[in-house]
């Protein structure tokens, strides 16, 4: 029988793979610009309905207003500080598919930026997972499906940015393969570092990932959207938001 702990490892690491079949789409397909907006758009609105019907529900349920509402607060502030830092060092459209995203040759230093702004993207998302599963054991469904479909655009969107960018194949896998393992890692550390903490600091700890995730959202994966797909855009966030809210319903 799988130790639950390694089962929340393993949850992760699938979350975290799509993100490695988003950068080889967005790296070796020439996919229009456009539909990659529409595919951030619809895994924006997925993430967005599951941290409002999931995360903050669950949060809600183990600690009331006052944990939910200092975790939440208190995630956004520590990712959008420690999102103005990696942006400042070259790593500000990391996930825009454009030329935005600078070189190496253009800010030294960039490319490790980059790959620290990803860490800070996926870490949130990861350790929600691991967390999920401290009660009787079982994975939050509604959380991997949520993180796998939002992770595709992710890594298609930032991995044709990179090639853009003159960012070598080995270094895009390299980097998002490393991403995915390290989701693993998180989901598996999520499970053992807050196992027999009380309610109320596993429902903050709940609330600062989906803080940390709506900034996220509203800091990168938006305005790729709203850039290229123009007036769709909201219907398409729409669209994604429903289907994890539809998810929410017959999963739970």
């Amino acid at each position: 029988m799988i130790p639950i702990w390694l089962k929340a490892g393993l949850w992760g690491l699938l979350s975290g793979s799509a993100l490695v079949i988003g950068a080889g789409l967005g790296y070796f397909l020439n996919i229009p610009k456009r539909l990659v907006a529409g595919i951030m758009a619809f895994g924006s609105g997925v993430l967005i309905s599951a941290l409002s019907f999931d995360l903050m529900e669950e949060a809600y349920k183990g600690g009331g207003f006052d944990s939910t509402s200092i975790g939440f607060v208190g995630g956004a502030l520590i990712y959008t500080i420690a999102n103005i830092v990696v942006s400042k060092k070259g790593a500000k459209h990391r996930k825009r598919s454009g030329d935005q995203q600078i070189s190496e040759n253009e800010k030294e230093g960039s490319g490790m930026a980059i790959a620290v702004g990803a860490l800070l993207d996926g870490i949130p998302e990861s350790i929600v997972i691991g967390v999920s599963m401290l009660e009787g054991g079982a994975v939050s469904m509604v959380a991997v499906i949520a993180i796998f479909l939002s992770n595709v655009p992710e890594g298609l969107s930032s991995a044709a940015g990179m090639r853009k960018a003159g960012r070598p194949a080995g270094y895009v896998f390299l980097l998002w393969s490393s991403i995915a393992l390290v989701s693993g890692i998180s989901a598996l550390c999520g499970y053992l570092l807050f196992d027999g903490f009380s309610a109320d600091v596993i429902a903050a700890t709940t609330a600062v990932a989906a803080g940390a995730i709506l900034a996220m959202l509203a800091d990168t994966m938006i305005p790729e959207a709203f850039e290229e797909a123009h007036n769709f855009a909201g219907l398409i966030t729409v669209i994604g938001f429903l289907c994890a809210f539809i998810l929410t319903k017959v999963a739970g």
